[in-house]
């Protein structure tokens, strides 16, 4: 991934130096259990660990493989070259390339979800802050874009909260699906090497063995977690698409925070646009594209083949460093977010009473009007105030019809705000546990 959409702690997972330093680690590892196990010696196995603080130069591992067209291969010549070729002769013993490669993708896969988890618990403590501090903040909900009825923006951040704490448990979930490993050799028979061996490496690298190999761990593993990947990317273009919208000209209800020397525009001075959250909802697709191509990886030849291979290079890095960046900045954009409860008002008033249409009908039904009648007196003096921009309230005093089922006393008493707010309470302690 670009540098201008990559942190630091994400990137160094997938840099090739942290790779080869974690198939050290494995075939270290190896060798051990093997020692242990008597199949080869205990000397040759300590000689390996005479490399536990070699910087590997990834630059002559690069020439070697471009002689042998083999990256492990190429490690291991590397390795020896450190270790002793006599010493380092019975590095791999028994195994095949995928129980390094397989292995060490699900180590970065497993290293990269810490960070997610922590991104997303980030992320989870801002929505809560904000949702508190604007809990009977009054907007109006839309539904297809339209005034519907009035909500808060405290039940905003609440749902968008709720929404990712479902994606942390996701997260979670592919954390642990993904950790495991395989040390089984070719065709994952464990014809020649140990099962042991294999308990032992993963137990080092905090993963557990995968239950049943080919030579590949199955990448139905890889397919859920990078769909879940993809499920936190949409969630997160689902918030930015909300502030894009209230931060339109028109609506004004919510911002992004607009900093000192900030430029909206080369050629417009006046303009504040929302760059982060449109930068956000490009990223957004960005990693959901790694999960078609992580899905169509599921099907592979036999016991394997290397059609996975290509992609998978491509979208760990890519799909990774993308979705941190993504979350770090979404928090960001949610700490620093401006509210203006005073637009959440006008906007609600700008066809006056309007959205308090459904209490009105129902208040006809209750008073024996059939729900046919009542639905046609409320939406003709609806229809009057979205044409005219009269008020709602003053319509419904002024038609007999209305008037004949409802005094003035409860057609004004129709038009409490607080009969929108009065579970909210409920609400966040459903969403939050208090």
């Amino acid at each position: 991934m670009i540098p201008r959409y990559s942190r630091p702690e994400m990137v160094s997972i997938w840099e090739p130096a942290t790779k080869f330093r974690i198939w050290y680690e494995i075939e270290a590892h190896a060798c051990d259990a093997m020692a242990d196990l008597g199949v080869i010696p205990r000397e040759n196995a300590d000689a390996v660990w005479k490399a536990k603080d070699v910087e590997f130069d990834v630059a002559r591992i690069d020439e070697i493989e471009a002689v042998t067209k083999h990256d492990v291969i190429a490690f291991l010549t590397h390795l020896a070259e450190h270790v002793g070729s006599e010493e380092a002769r019975f590095v791999h013993q028994g195994m095949t390339s995928s129980d390094v490669l397989d292995t060490c993708f699900n180590v970065q896969l497993v290293r990269a979800s810490d960070i997610l988890i922590k991104d997303l618990e980030g992320l989870l403590a801002a929505l809560k802050r904000r949702a508190y501090e604007h809990k009977d903040t009054v907007r109006i909900g839309r539904s297809h874009g339209i005034h519907a009825e009035p909500t808060t923006m405290g039940l905003t951040f609440a749902r968008f909260y709720a929404e990712m704490d479902r994606n942390l448990s996701r997260m979670r979930d592919a954390r642990a699906e993904i950790a495991t490993g395989a040390i089984s050799g070719a065709v994952g028979t464990f014809a020649n090497i140990d099962p042991g061996v294999e308990e032992h490496v993963c137990d080092k690298l905090g993963l557990v063995p995968e239950p049943i190999s080919t030579q590949v761990i199955p990448r139905d593993r890889h397919a859920a977690f990078f769909a879940t990947l993809g499920v936190i990317a949409s969630s997160i273009e689902n918030i930015a698409i909300e502030i894009r919208h209230m931060q339109r000209t028109e609506v004004l209800e919510g911002a992004e925070f607009f900093s000192m020397g900030q430029k909206g525009s080369s050629a417009m001075p006046h303009k504040k646009n929302p760059v982060l959250t449109e930068n956000l909802t490009g990223l957004a697709r960005m990693v959901r594209s790694a999960v078609i191509p992580a899905m169509e990886n599921v099907a592979l030849w036999h016991e394997r083949d290397i059609s996975h291979s290509s992609v998978e290079r491509m979208i760990g890095p890519d799909a990774t460093i993308t979705l941190d960046f993504a979350l770090a900045r979404l928090t960001g954009v949610i700490d620093k977010m401006l509210v203006f409860p005073e637009n959440m008002l006008e906007n609600m008033n700008k066809f006056p009473g309007l959205v308090m249409s459904q209490r009105v009908l129902l208040a006809l039904t209750q008073a024996g009007v059939s729900r046919e009648d009542a639905y046609s007196y409320v939406q003709r003096n609806a229809l009057k105030v979205w044409e005219h921009r009269t008020d709602f309230k003053q319509e419904l005093l002024n038609d007999p019809d209305v008037t004949k089922a409802l005094t003035p006393a409860q057609i004004e008493e129709k038009f409490d705000l607080g009969y929108h707010t009065k579970h909210v309470d409920t609400i966040f302690a459903r969403v939050f546990g208090q």
